[in-house]
């Protein structure tokens, strides 16, 4: 860049000979015409040819590398520019001053106090040639530098040195001392594709220019004299003796201490490049893509934390086998930012699908949905965590579910159902509580259950029989852990969020029931217990296997599984998703945050001290001793669709069936009575035609059911 670097490394020229003569004089026109044009340019003479140069570029306009950053401003990931150069903006705050120190010395002494042009410089240089009859060092400042890159030419004539400090006075008069300086830190040549200090230093050092040591420093400072020659991926010899000069002026003038210019001509110089950041790719693709048009995109991610989960979810991936992924999101749950969002457990690994962002992906949760049955049983007062309730085979027409393990427990707390996460209570519970209720409470509060076309949700739901994606998951359960109210994840601060009023999930004694029983569930081996509410869940086939959790601070979500949907044999959630969850918290940088205590309300009571309706849950889905089932429309489910046919123009009658209750039964159609045989449980009726029809049966006792359904 600088002719003095320039000319380091060139031969003493013969004092004989028309070459040396040629260069000699082409040098003096060079510095005598800068040093006129200096004083032409104070007195106002010269103006038509600064007119004619046109406005002078200030870089507002420079294609830079768009940048995704965390939280703090670390940087996550570089993309290039659409000329496919690494240019990444700098600040002047955000270099190692010694840097400056080294810049400053070799460069440009008096960068500080000039005005583009350094007189003392031109003089020297001149009288170097004279003396010397070679060029020794020449007088090109850092602004002068600056201007030539900010308007590249090869030729090296008069009239370019006098475009270069023409515009370098230009620039000084429009721009600050470290506006310049920024210019140059983003533009400076350093080999192939890499503009500016902190790609060189992301490139060859692998972190940022904010800490350099003065061999570091040196060799930034030499590269950009002779970038393709120097640069250290093709001659580290080169490199290496363009820094040992830079040390050797550095050492002359005293910039470093002596003891660290020798440490310095001692460090490895750089043999390669290194990758550039890529955390978050996932996030930072869909951040650019959002925004095309923005430099900057500003996540809520912690660099650090997103580092630490990545490598976890990388090292599970590999122990668990080639073609199984992991997902992990980490969600501070008072604001809903996003701490963390691993999306798979390898970017580039096409065996393991690693660019489907699995964090988005719909996925049946298995059993991750049971603290919300439970959580709204506590709510609607059916159940208290210490009331007694049954696992036992029981049958909801075909629907019969089974525990995981193909046992049942008898009679257990709920406390310990929900625990040991049985499938019986849940659905027994889910039953009460009511599906379509379940799924809208949970869609309300942001977590959208997805079932296939024309599905309505059934019991199913309380073992995964429904789609949730990850995020959404982890969304709900941070909603536990804010005692019963859900805010949007977060993931950009760039971008001006509006006003978010907290969605109702559960009451906060409820919510907190919920979290008081889920701290208590057995930990993964070797983990601490009673640090962290969490449970996990396996899909049907062995396709999924999850775990969520949260502290008194942040809420993780964490998914293995194959991304194509493929089974995998042993794959549950308690041996392969729960540890994940609880390396997570354990590389979060603190210890688990205590849960918040127990809102007002709470009733803490052992099952003798509860009132008589809590001590025992009986499903009345099942016969009690001596009673009726209860009473139920089997046929149509609610929310169902039903076409009709029609003959004569007339629509046929629609079956409707019954099952429980005590006779005799009182049917209503949209109010209005139907007749009902007695003893008979299929109840036909004449519909008007197309539309939503409400249907109600009542028995003898009062007890009553009712659906709504649409005729198409």
């Amino acid at each position: 860049m600088s002719d003095a670097a320039d000319h380091d490394a060139r031969p003493v020229l013969s004092h004989q000979g028309r070459g040396r003569r040629s260069r000699l004089w082409r040098v003096l026109r060079v510095t005598v015409a800068a040093a006129c044009l200096c004083v032409m340019a104070g007195v106002g003479a010269g103006a038509w040819y600064v007119h004619a140069l046109g406005p002078v570029p200030l870089g507002d306009k420079l294609d830079y590398s768009k940048l995704v950053v965390d939280r703090n401003g670390t940087l996550l990931r570089a993309y290039t520019t659409t000329a496919g150069r690494w240019r990444l903006p700098a600040q002047v705050e955000d270099i190692d001053p010694r840097f400056f120190k080294a810049l400053f010395a070799y460069e440009d002494k008096r960068f500080r106090s000039h005005r583009g042009v350094d007189p003392h410089a031109m003089a020297r240089a001149l009288s170097q040639l004279v003396t010397n009859g070679h060029v020794v060092s020449g007088a090109s400042t850092l602004s002068m530098q600056v201007a030539r890159l900010l308007e590249p030419r090869d030729e090296r004539t008069l009239s370019a040195k006098l475009r270069q400090v023409v515009r370098a006075i230009q620039l000084e008069r429009k721009l600050s001392k470290d506006e310049i300086l920024s210019l140059y830190l983003g533009l400076a040549p350093y080999g192939g594709n890499l503009e500016g200090l902190r790609a060189a230093s992301l490139a060859y050092f692998g972190h940022e220019p904010r800490h350099l040591t003065a061999g570091e420093a040196a060799l930034l400072v030499a590269l950009p004299q002779s970038p393709e020659v120097r640069r250290p991926d093709r001659s580290v010899t080169a490199a290496r003796a363009a820094r040992q000069r830079v040390l050797a002026r550095l050492g002359d003038a005293h910039v470093f201490p002596a003891d660290e210019i020798v440490h310095a001509r001692s460090e490895t110089v750089p043999s390669g490049r290194k990758a550039m950041p890529i955390l978050a790719p996932h996030a930072a693709d869909q951040a650019i893509a959002s925004a095309p048009d923005r430099r900057i995109h500003r996540l809520t991610l912690d660099a650090t934390l997103q580092h630490s989960l990545e490598e976890l979810a990388r090292d599970r991936a590999r122990s668990f086998g080639p073609d199984i992924s992991v997902a992990i999101v980490a969600v501070d749950h008072a604001t809903g930012e996003i701490l963390a969002r691993v999306a798979s457990a390898a970017y580039f690994d096409t065996r393991r699908a690693g660019q489907v962002d699995m964090t988005q992906a719909l996925r049946s949760p298995g059993s991750t949905l049971k603290p919300f049955i439970y959580g709204m049983a506590f709510e609607d007062g059916l159940v208290h965590p210490e009331t007694l309730i049954e696992d036992r085979p029981v049958r909801y027409g075909v629907y019969a579910p089974e525990n995981f393990d193909m046992t049942f427990q008898g009679t257990v707390s709920v406390r310990k159902a929900l625990q040991m996460s049985l499938n019986v209570p849940a659905v027994n519970l889910l039953d009460r509580v009511g599906a379509s209720r379940l799924s809208t409470r949970l869609g309300e509060a942001g977590g959208m259950l997805v079932l296939p076309k024309g599905e309505v949700p059934g019991l199913a739901i309380a073992l995964g029989g429904a789609g949730i994606k990850l995020t959404d998951l982890t969304m709900l359960y941070a909603g536990l852990a804010r005692l019963g109210t859900t805010v949007p994840l977060i993931e950009r601060r760039d971008q001006a969020a509006p006003p978010v009023t907290p969605q109702r999930l559960i009451d906060p004694v409820a919510a907190w029931q919920v979290g008081n029983v889920l701290l208590g569930a057995p930990p993964p081996e070797h983990a601490a217990p009673g640090r962290i509410a969490f449970k996990t869940g396996t899909s049907y086939g062995y396709r999924d296997a999850w775990a969520v959790g949260y502290d008194g601070r942040m809420t993780v979500g964490v998914w293995v599984g194959r991304p194509d949907g493929a089974p995998v044999p042993g794959l549950y959630g308690r041996a392969n998703a729960a540890p994940v969850l609880f390396d997570v918290f354990a590389r979060a940088g603190r210890p688990p945050q205590a849960l918040p205590p127990a809102p007002k309300g709470v009733l803490f009571a052992t099952n003798s001290r509860l009132p008589p309706p809590l001590q025992r849950f009986r499903p009345e889905g099942v016969a009690a001793e001596g009673g009726e089932a209860r009473l139920r429309i089997l046929f149509p489910p609610n929310g169902a669709k039903l076409e009709l046919a029609a003959q004569e123009g007339k629509p046929d009658p629609v079956a409707m069936k019954i099952g429980g209750g005590v006779q005799p039964l009182t049917v209503l159609v949209n109010g209005l009575p139907v007749p009902a045989p007695n003893g008979q449980r299929t109840v036909f009726f004449s519909p008007d035609g197309p539309g939503f029809v409400r249907l109600t049966v009542m028995d003898a006792t009062g007890a009553a059911d009712s659906v709504m359904v649409r005729l198409q």
